[in-house]
């Protein structure tokens, strides 16, 4: 049986702490936690990790509503992760039933989604913003904040050379189709429609020690990067940080300047912990992040899926985390949206002043694992999440108003700051959100589809918060949605809706 992970000391220490009583619950210090992810911020931690079927998920408490005259100021780290959403529909669509709490994050939930935000920047901008004020569909007492984040798009013949290391897992527990073979089939798709002849991949594996399977080769020798990832099979046990220390060298050895340099790690998250402290092994993944090199992590399989661990390896390493469940999955993360492999902005982050001459108080929906302190935003040493290429991050603020609004003014002044990618300053932008007492139902096509998805997250883990919200209204509020779905991934969201409703 595998060993804990490489980064698995996020959990070990956790446990530790929590060894003397399973039923004891640990809450953290609203303001100084750091243990469980890369962001300090205010969170109250399951004591326990959730172990659904073998998988290991981290429950977190539900962002509850904060009064504007306790703590009027509300920072966040965008996540462009979309695992949670593929890791879900396959709880509901294939395994016929609902998904654990701990796997549904609503900000992930929501970002799985191409929105098609308009990129309307600001003369040097990577990032361009947008968002609304409207009811609250689940409460008429309350309203909605949505704001919008677009990636700058970057035409296909002007994005720059690419040098990835592909590295995975083939330790004996990926032998499955639905690991391994699902993951060959996936890079090999990469190679045919996303690897161009400037860019350079090199692949590495990692069971009982890692190998290196193929140099670094050129985009234009795809028969022979094909033929190395055919020739991958499972066995052994796992090597994890020996596999991640040998591809980072591989990619800083043919480090490209001005280019994308990432690492495609794809594996069930179930590694050893290797011979490497936690401490070095944080500290090698923050230098490699600080030098360039991005991670995108493909979590695969079930009955021993480490969600928990490939969420804070993506978190760590300037990173996103997806979950491949279907060929169709392995279309959209590596075809249909390879852009976002190119990151346009990172370190980006959110602030929020709510005024109490207009609101009494606030809840931000989800992104419980992102918070910053408010000193965290000007604090440019602080690390943040990353957008890519024509990639859209959506966040969603519940508030209670106050009874007179003063229209003449902006009802919110949002503050973002975000690097891009070469450079170690970060740059600010505001956007300033009007009140116009729309209605939930007169808002934009974009508000709806994000609320639905909110309220159904919120189903899905029986939020204390879900007000009126039923699986019915969930689908009412998506009738009324009319966004570009080339893919017929927000057509699909309706039957996930319905086949959540019959369990």
């Amino acid at each position: 049986m595998k060993q804990l992970s490489f980064l698995g000391f996020l959990c070990l220490a956790f446990c530790l702490l929590c060894a003397c009583s399973k039923e004891e619950s640990l809450i953290s210090n609203s303001r100084t936690n750091s243990l469980a992810n890369d962001f300090d911020g205010s969170i109250s931690y399951n004591p326990q990790e959730d172990w659904s079927g073998g998988d290991v998920y981290k429950e977190y408490t539900e962002n509850a509503f904060i009064q504007v005259s306790d703590e009027a100021t509300s920072t966040f780290s965008i996540d462009a992760d979309g695992a949670s959403y593929s890791n879900t529909r396959r709880f509901i669509l294939d395994d016929k039933q609902l998904p654990p709490a701990g796997a549904v994050r609503t900000e992930e939930m929501i970002n799985y989604f191409q929105l098609d935000y308009p990129f309307d920047a600001r003369e040097g901008h990577t990032i361009a913003l947008n968002g609304e004020v409207s009811g609250c569909p689940w409460n008429e007492d309350h309203k909605l904040i949505r704001i919008g984040i677009k990636g700058q798009p970057i035409p296909e013949a002007e994005l720059p050379p690419s040098n990835f290391v592909f590295l995975i897992d083939v330790s004996g527990s990926m032998s499955s189709n639905d690991k391994l073979d699902l993951l060959k089939r996936g890079f090999k798709t990469f190679v045919d429609d996303g690897l161009r002849s400037q860019d350079r991949v090199a692949i590495v594996t990692y069971a009982g020690s890692a190998g290196v399977v193929l140099e670094s080769t050129s985009g234009n020798r795809k028969s022979e990067i094909k033929t190395a990832i055919n020739k991958l099979g499972s066995g052994g046990s796992t090597a994890g940080a020996e596999g991640i220390i040998t591809a980072y060298e591989i990619a800083e050895e043919n480090f490209i300047e001005g280019g994308n340099n990432r690492i495609i790690i794809g594996t069930d998250g179930d590694f050893n912990v290797g011979p490497s402290s936690r401490d070095e092994l944080v500290e090698l993944i923050e230098e490699k992040r600080e030098k360039g090199v991005y991670i995108t992590v493909l979590g695969v399989g079930r009955g021993n899926l480490n969600d928990y661990n490939l969420e804070q390896i993506a978190n760590n390493g300037n990173g996103t985390y997806e979950y491949i469940d279907s060929e169709e999955q392995l279309q959209k993360v590596f075809v249909y949206e390879a852009s976002k492999f190119f990151t346009v902005a990172k370190d980006v982050k959110v602030q929020v002043e709510f005024d109490e001459q207009n609101v009494q108080a606030y809840r931000l929906i989800g992104y419980e694992n992102r918070l910053l302190n408010e000193e965290d935003f000007e604090d440019d040493t602080k690390d943040a999440g990353e957008i890519g290429a024509g990639q859209n991050i959506t966040a969603l603020y519940e508030i209670v108003p106050q009874d007179n609004l003063d229209k003449n003014a902006p009802t919110f002044t949002i503050d973002f700051r975000y690097k891009h990618p070469a450079i170690s300053s970060s740059i600010p932008l505001t956007l300033d959100i009007f009140d116009n007492e729309t209605p939930f139902e007169q808002a934009t096509d974009f508000m709806q589809f994000t609320a639905s998805v909110a309220g159904f997250s919120m189903l899905l883990i029986d939020s204390e918060y879900k007000g009126d919200t039923k699986y019915n209204s969930v689908l009412d509020w998506l009738d009324e949605v009319n966004l570009s779905d080339p893919h017929g991934f927000k057509e699909e969201l309706r039957e996930v809706v319905k086949a959540a409703k019959r369990l």
